[in-house]
């Protein structure tokens, strides 16, 4: 759906797009209340971690782009936690691992989404953080309906969380019977958490001071105390199929805090696309743009086949950059302005032909030839193991019952703050429950190689390459665009299609996120076991038997999803009259754009 309104006329106006209607309805209730976008994405991702548990949690992480009324860039705010002090590439292989396991403790970096949110709310915020956390406990202490994949991903689990993470089990099967679905499901531990949490931030005075100390409370307090002391004893079963202890500590926890950071951007046929660098994934969909932006694709159907070939193909030299050159840019010298410069990208196109691509294809950047070498030798492993128990991001619903995807905000406010955010890890499947704080941790160290010399190599202090990726945009005409989605490797590849089709289509958001999508997982997964799909190509049946047939003859190995399953999107803009907009994808009949 999708809504309009302008700040001339009286009232408090809003527009929420999110992946949980709750959390879509609560950002409104904060926008009424006289908060910011700050205040109400804040509010909707502490629900989220509520509502849907087995997507997001407060121990996961959080990069979000923001942009202030009346200035001319967003910036980024890092709520990405780094590698602990402990976690090095010597101990994981004393540990007999070859890649880091996709649950289990190992695969936990410092927990980023609740400092990050703490630090919007402290600069930019307007309410107080009690008002701001009151609905999560609300919907902690008294209960919220659980989704049908919630309920089927904990039933799946029970018998691994009865045997292997107690805690887990006495969270989510409380009683020894996992909820039914559209059941009330409480967590008081958690409820509990935020009200201790308050009560001793509410010791001293003042909204500011009071943020501020909820953030040592959490970092160095009853917080980081409680998981510093399970982790000390724990040692429980991961995806690699062994029981492992972790390395996180408390004093990891104190010694790191979410951060700004300036975003990456190219302008493309009179538009600017902002992301966040490149310790995220969302430079690819940056360097797609370059790739095709003088490949004549306004002139193509955004529907048909030569659209998907040169756009499938450009993802595919994108991504594979992605494995050898992206990284933590304060721990390694990366090639950044040879990436997205117009040279490089018209380089790039000149590389894709009238077949499908079989071939991992990193560019040839002078002075970084081993990383792309290592690249395509990585990509060739077997990796026929299988994921293991809780392992991966939980991104593809349409798959299977049990799965589905992390979440994603975006707010704009009546004064034209805007928020696009993409809060992650901390899955209920993929790392047990720390006893006392109704919350598990997040394993977004999978993304680290154990293998040295890399810039995603697992390093004390680094910041794995997340694919986490919200985006912002501005139209030739000033409409601002706060926009992304779900989906773990899919986020840049959903987000560019939209992109595309809004620029050279002229569709308005809901058309574009309606419109039939596609994705590729040809190139090197994210996420454990770390496997490829050589010349893999989902797409949805709505683009018909004809474009099917012809992508087949170019060489595409297509898998035809079922229909209204792929893409995740939601989106919302502001016009330079004040005009709001806002559109949410129908896929999953869970995704909301709601305003005022």
């Amino acid at each position: 759906m999708s809504f309009t309104t302008r700040p001339e006329l009286k009232g408090t106006f809003g527009m929420c797009a999110s992946t949980h209607w709750i959390a879509s309805t609560v950002g409104m209730k904060l926008l009424e209340q006289g908060g910011s976008a700050f205040d109400a994405a804040a509010a909707m991702g502490f629900v989220l971690h509520v509502v849907e548990p087995h997507l997001n949690g407060p121990l996961g992480d959080m990069p979000a782009l923001i942009r202030l009324a009346g200035e001319d860039t967003p910036r980024v705010i890092c709520g990405q936690g780094t590698a602990p002090a402990g976690a090095t590439i010597a101990h994981y292989r004393s540990e007999g691992l070859d890649l880091i396991p996709g649950s289990g403790l190992l695969a936990t970096v410092i927990p980023g989404a609740f400092d990050a949110w703490m630090l919007m709310l402290a600069d930019h915020g307007r309410l107080p953080l009690r008002d701001v956390l009151e609905p999560a406990i609300h919907y902690a202490r008294d209960g919220h309906p659980v989704l049908p994949r919630v309920s089927a991903t904990i039933a799946d689990l029970g018998d691994f969380f009865h045997k292997e993470w107690p805690t887990s089990y006495d969270t989510w099967l409380p009683g020894g019977a996992a909820p039914e679905p559209d059941s009330l499901f409480c967590n008081p531990a958690l409820a509990d958490t935020w009200e201790r949490l308050l009560t001793e931030a509410e010791t001293v005075q003042g909204r500011a001071k009071q943020i501020e100390k909820a953030r040592r409370v959490f970092r160095e307090g009853f917080v980081a105390e409680a998981i510093d002391t399970w982790m000390a004893e724990a040692c429980v079963m991961d995806a690699a199929g062994a029981r492992r202890k972790g390395v996180l500590t408390g004093h990891d926890m104190a010694g790191w805090e979410a951060s700004y950071e300036a975003p990456l951007s190219v302008d493309y046929h009179g538009w600017n696309v902002w992301k966040g660098g490149l310790w995220t994934q969302g430079p690819t969909l940056l360097q797609s743009l370059r790739t095709l932006e003088e490949s004549g694709i306004a002139s193509m159907d955004l529907n048909g086949a030569d659209f998907i070939h040169h756009v499938t193909e450009t993802m595919k030299l994108a991504f594979a950059d992605r494995e050898a050159y992206y990284g933590d840019p304060t721990q390694t010298e990366l090639p950044l302005e040879t990436l997205l410069s117009r040279d490089y990208g018209q380089s790039r196109y000149a590389q894709i032909g009238a077949s499908a691509s079989l071939e991992q294809r990193p560019g040839s950047i002078a002075g970084c030839e081993a990383w792309a070498d290592a690249a395509i030798a990585r990509a060739g492993l077997d990796h026929s193991a299988g994921p293991g128990v809780g392992a991966g991001e939980p991104t593809m619903a349409h798959l299977t019952e049990r799965k589905g995807d992390t979440v994603h905000i975006d707010v704009i406010d009546q004064w034209g703050n805007s928020v696009s955010a993409t809060p992650s890890g901390g899955w209920l499947q993929s790392s047990p429950v720390v006893p006392g704080l109704g919350m598990p941790l997040n394993s977004r160290a999978q993304m680290f190689w154990l293998d040295e010399g890399l810039p995603t190599s697992l390093a004390p202090g680094r910041r794995p390459r997340t694919t986490l990726s919200p985006s912002m945009a501005q139209g030739p005409d000033g409409t601002q665009y706060a926009f992304g989605t779900p989906g773990g490797d899919q986020q840049d590849q959903w987000q560019l299609i939209l992109l595309l089709r809004l620029v050279h289509g002229g569709l308005n958001l809901q058309e574009g996120i309606d419109s039939p999508l596609f994705h590729t997982g040809h190139f090197q997964s994210s996420f454990y076991p770390r496997g490829t799909r050589p010349g893999h190509l989902m797409l949805e049946p709505a683009l018909g038997e004809d474009v099917i047939n012809d992508l087949r003859s170019r060489g595409h190995d297509v898998e035809v999803a079922e229909p209204w399953t792929v893409g995740r999107l939601t989106a919302a803009s502001r016009s330079p009259d004040g005009l709001l907009k806002a559109g949410a994808t129908p896929r999953l009949m869970q995704a909301y754009a709601v305003g005022r």
